[in-house]
């Protein structure tokens, strides 16, 4: 069961705060000891709240892995739905996507690395479900790439498929090297991956085009 049906079920209204303390708490024990290693009561001890707190929320250790990934998973498919339904050019709304995934990866990047290590942990609904909202997001970034091609603003000759998993797997990579203290903000990197994509499969520059 959910953390949404565990709050229906208890009827309280709900706290976003204590919640997301709940996650963070869980959040940094997985990442420290592990999944299997981390109790309830770790959990509990370290958000600083009762048991019956917790269970408010969370009908289970797996829901607190599921949630760390499903609001990353949810913040970035909310981008790239307003991204995508705000500007009309394709290349801009690409570049602009691109911006968005490294910036909430390098964020995030805590979350990606826990999830990529204990997902296995996932009953088969969970993983299936996340699976699907995975696969929409390819789905649109592929379907912009497509419209910048039939637009002859790119190479055509690189499939989609094969641009996004360049788009994919940098992203994938990102918490493997990047380094807090590195010479580069989120931003600037975010940027040069954007410019690096698009020259990679023929675009051209599209001046003045800087994302905040």
């Amino acid at each position: 069961m959910g953390a949404e049906a565990a709050v229906s079920r208890r009827g309280r209204p709900p706290n976003p705060q204590l919640r997301a303390r709940i996650i963070g708490a869980a959040l940094e024990l997985f990442a420290e000891q592990g999944y299997d290693a981390t109790s309830v009561n770790q959990v509990v001890v370290r958000a600083g709240v009762t048991k019956g707190a917790l269970y408010h929320y969370f009908a289970a250790k797996e829901d607190l892995l599921y949630e760390i990934y499903r609001g990353l998973l949810d913040q970035q498919l909310a981008d790239l739905d307003r991204i995508a339904a705000e500007e009309p050019d394709p290349s801009r709304a690409l570049r602009t996507v691109i911006h968005d995934l490294v910036v909430t990866t390098i964020r995030h990047r805590r979350e990606v690395v826990v999830f990529g290590r204990e997902s296995t942990r996932l009953s088969p609904e969970r993983w299936q479900a996340l699976q699907r909202d995975w696969r929409r997001y390819q789905d649109v970034v592929r379907t912009l790439i497509r419209e910048v091609q039939r637009r002859g603003m790119v190479n055509a000759a690189a499939s989609p498929e094969v641009v996004s998993w360049m788009i994919f797997g940098f992203t994938t990579s990102l918490p493997n090297w990047y380094r807090p203290d590195g010479p580069k903000e989120p931003s600037e990197i975010a940027e040069e991956a954007g410019e690096f994509v698009l020259a990679a499969v023929g675009t051209t520059h599209i001046e003045g085009m800087r994302i905040p």
